[in-house]
């Protein structure tokens, strides 16, 4: 089973975060992800609040297998910008960029003049960038009139391999699903792991996905696990804490909450893990340590490491 591992709310300086990085690289985890483009706004206190491309950037030079991941909201670009800043991450790391973009808002948006769009808006926005974006990859000349991306003879060079790179789109609701099943390769499943809401997704993106004559199997999901080490395994005593870090989930009851939640000895730990994978079809399940310091992250790591679970296999 594959791995990712997540580290957001801003919780580790760099040289924290970095030595961080490297032992998930080095226990085996497919994938990291950090603060995205979040990170350029304002913060509550003093700590550093990393610019998230720029972080993603700097691991990805000093890393050498993993893939990091970290999320771009499309108002925040330019979409030959963020065409052009992809083709090169892929030029310089190849395949180990997870292209994660999401039509999101933050509340501090104004503040740094980015456009306060509804969410139909930028949903729009969203069509029009990465539909420029593809077309730019593929080594086209492009121009383009629409509401907000107006391009003249734009070029993007390196040209990627294939002319494409995966996307992932963040994604819960119907209109950002049909976003998924017209311009995704990947869904980055924006729920909790709660089986009956993320069937009905699924449901919804494969009739989004036939309606454009699409296999909907060939969309592979990742999804972030709220997890942590509890030798007692008290899911209710993590309820406060996955609460204060997921305040977009704030309409699903705490009784479903709770057992999306993923908290014990690090057995039971793993073996949930691999039942989410196969229950929600996950082609790559995330271990969010989102918040927990360093020794608490660097502990689940080491316990949940994908090495240890090649080692239980064989034994």
């Amino acid at each position: 089973m594959k791995l990712g591992v997540a580290f957001a709310w801003h919780t580790h300086p760099w040289e924290e975060l970095l030595a961080l990085v490297r032992l998930a690289e080095e226990l085996g985890f497919s994938a990291a992800f950090v603060d995205g483009d979040v990170s350029m706004l304002a913060s509550k206190s003093e700590r550093d609040v990393l610019h998230g491309w720029t972080v993603a950037m700097a691991l990805l030079a000093r890393t050498e297998r993993i893939q990091i991941g970290s999320i771009r909201l499309v108002h925040h670009w330019n979409a030959a910008q963020l065409a052009q800043a992809v083709a090169t991450a892929e030029r310089l790391t190849p395949g180990r960029l997870r292209c994660v973009i999401a039509a999101g808002d933050r509340p501090n948006d104004a503040n740094f003049g980015f456009p306060d769009l509804p969410v139909g808006e930028r949903i729009r926005l969203l069509d029009e960038t990465l539909e420029a974006m593809q077309c730019l990859w593929r080594g086209e000349t492009v121009t383009r009139s629409g509401r907000y991306v107006q391009l003249e003879r734009a070029r993007v060079r390196p040209i990627p391999p294939g002319g494409a790179i995966p996307i992932a789109i963040a994604a819960r609701g119907p209109r950002m699903l049909r976003r998924v099943a017209a311009h995704a390769q990947i869904w980055e499943v924006n729920l909790p792991p709660i089986a009956a809401h993320v069937s009905a997704a699924a449901a919804t993106l494969a009739e989004a996905c036939r309606e454009r004559g699409r296999d909907p199997d060939e969309i592979r999901r990742s999804l972030w696990i709220f997890t942590r080490l509890d030798p007692a395994g008290d899911v209710t005593a993590a309820l406060p804490e996955f609460r204060r870090l997921n305040p977009w989930f704030d309409e699903f009851p705490d009784d479903e909450v709770r057992a999306s939640l993923v908290v014990g000895k690090a057995t039971d730990c793993r073996r949930r893990l691999s039942e989410l994978t196969a229950e929600l079809s996950l082609e790559l399940p995330v271990v969010d340590l989102s918040g927990l310091d360093a020794v608490r992250a660097r502990r689940l790591m080491e316990a949940l490491a994908p090495s240890n679970s090649d080692v239980d296999a064989r034994t």
